[in-house]
């Protein structure tokens, strides 16, 4: 079983964004591992595992627009069915 199930990633486009800021909250907040936050002040990619992926969704869309969501279930995925 893995600890943390939903491997969550996302685009942010916004202004002044900051991949140390968001790295920050996500580790401070939002229980998970394999946290990427990449990209420039306008966009960034995050990729994130954790038990909560809505959390990180709602966060997310407070810094802009959120798009290329994609959330999978990688407890699904290593059974050998659809995440």
């Amino acid at each position: 079983m893995l600890e943390f199930r939903y491997d969550t990633q996302l685009l942010i486009d916004g202004q002044n964004l900051s991949e140390d800021t968001v790295n920050d909250y996500l580790r401070t907040n939002i229980p998970g591992d394999c946290l990427l936050a990449v990209g420039g002040e306008d966009v960034l990619k995050i990729h994130y595992h954790t038990n909560t992926p809505w959390k990180v969704l709602e966060y997310c869309a407070t810094l802009g627009e959120i798009y290329d969501i994609v959330v999978e279930d990688m407890e699904r995925q290593a059974k050998g069915l659809h995440g």
